[in-house]
């Protein structure tokens, strides 16, 4: 399978750098290039990339705002990456409905392979960026979702999410297959209105699910 990318960032040198990294892959290839982020939406809905590598500070509309619109009308993930190290953004980002955030000062190991993950709609962020960031901005409670529509397998499932376990983390925790983590963690973002995993782990927090600290074990 070939993941075709949107890139959009207003720095002609930096979209080049991220297409020679991203040209180089055999599964990822670039469907377009956007230098705002009011571009950016309307190619993403046009094109229908799979992933949209997106840049938060733009002219016009910015990236964050470009995301909430991608998201609201069902497009493509986001992969937000930026220069700044800023807690702000990347609840900022979550919040818009972004499946992943980087800084640009990473690898491109760890640019390809974040893509390749959000693309097989595997988002999450590392547990303790995501502990750090929830810790600071949320507060108990989220408008319209009910914990008591969880069943209590579900219940387990969401806040196994919410540590960081994978699939695979989760089905040899709770003793089950794998087959029938997916199902259930399929039903858990259906239930609770999340777009993907990440928001999963951010409304958990949001919830009183789980708080910060160590993860389950």
């Amino acid at each position: 399978m070939t993941v075709r990318v949107l890139l959009a960032d207003d720095h002609l040198l930096v979209r080049t750098g991220f297409r020679v990294i991203l040209e180089m892959e055999d599964d990822i290839e670039v469907a377009g290039e956007a230098a705002d982020g009011t571009t950016a939406v309307e190619m993403a809905l046009r094109l229908r990339p799979d992933v949209v590598l997106m840049d938060v500070e733009m002219p016009g509309m910015d990236g964050l705002e470009a995301t909430r619109r991608i998201a609201a009308g069902g497009g493509p993930s986001v992969l937000i990456l930026t220069t700044f190290d800023r807690d702000d953004y990347l609840f900022a980002a979550l919040r818009a409905g972004a499946s992943g955030f980087l800084l640009k000062n990473g690898t491109p190991e760890a640019l390809t392979e974040a893509i390749r993950v959000i693309a097989a709609g595997e988002a999450l962020l590392a547990p303790a960026v995501t502990r750090r960031v929830i810790a600071t901005f949320t507060a108990p409670g989220h408008s319209g979702v009910r914990l008591d529509q969880l069943t209590p397998r579900e219940h387990e499932v969401l806040v196994r999410l919410a540590g960081g376990a994978t699939n695979a983390e989760i089905a040899a925790a709770l003793r089950l297959g794998e087959t029938t983590v997916k199902t259930h963690v399929s039903r858990v973002l259906m239930k609770i209105g999340a777009r993907d995993r990440t928001q999963a782990v951010v409304m958990a927090y949001e919830l009183g699910v789980v708080v910060p600290g160590p993860p389950p074990v």
